[in-house]
């Protein structure tokens, strides 16, 4: 019998904080510090609610909540720098990750990077990671509307030359999630701080530990995939 090989994403797309790297802590921990720092009061709740959010969207919510005299850029400018700090001395990888990365690699899988981190962090993630992973690295910063609008994952199926319906987007977060289905590709959602619903198109799944590039497409109910 001759072997069929497994069909695989024309790419994969991937966003970073809490789906590549546990940064989801250092975030959480920047926001509740700053609050805090500033008389006002912050709540766990709070924290999960921002979840994959737009920095300024999110930093506008944190000004207003905790009064803080400071504008949502120079939140924004803050929060970052404290997580730069968390991740100095080195990042907690996702179980699975660094193995999938680099099978994709391998197998010639065109691979973006899709996060609403600003261009310095997600630089300072991909300096960690082993050289030619990402053809594309979209961030925060350089898009107009960030998650869940597509255009962030639109952008990145651009610049890779492939078809957004022919992609998987990697996720942990409800926004993420939507923003890869606006943008018509397949979902693969891994929770962390917060779980994103299961719908056509979408599937959840506890790890990625164990996870192949074979298995990307076949997670998927056939009904979800265009017709070849």
């Amino acid at each position: 019998m001759e072997y069929v090989t497994p069909p695989l994403p024309a790419a994969v797309l991937w966003d970073m904080d809490g789906t590549i790297v546990d940064t989801e802590p250092l975030w959480m921990g920047a926001e509740e510090a700053l609050v805090l720092r500033h008389g006002g009061t912050w709540t766990h709740a709070d924290s999960l609610s921002l979840v994959g959010s737009d920095l300024l969207e999110a930093a506008a919510f944190i000004r207003e909540r905790g009064s803080i005299p400071m504008t949502p850029e120079q939140i924004v400018e803050h929060m970052v720098g404290e997580v730069l700090k968390g991740i100095a001395d080195g990042v907690t990888w996702q179980p699975g990750v660094f193995e999938l990365l680099g099978e994709l690699r391998e197998l010639g899988v065109p691979q973006a990077l899709v996060t609403m981190s600003y261009r310095n962090l997600a630089e300072a993630v991909v300096a960690q990671l082993p050289a030619g992973l990402f053809g594309a690295v979209v961030t925060g910063d350089e898009v107009t509307n960030g998650k869940p609008h597509p255009e962030p994952y639109l952008t990145a199926a651009g610049e890779l030359g492939v078809d957004p319906a022919g992609c998987v987007v990697i996720e942990d977060s409800p926004r993420g999630a939507a923003a890869g289905l606006a943008a018509g590709a397949l979902v693969l959602s891994i929770p962390n701080a917060v779980a994103a619903v299961p719908e056509p198109g979408l599937v959840v799944i506890d790890s990625m530990a164990g996870v192949r590039a074979a298995d990307l497409l076949a997670l998927f109910d056939d009904s979800a995939l265009d017709p070849v």
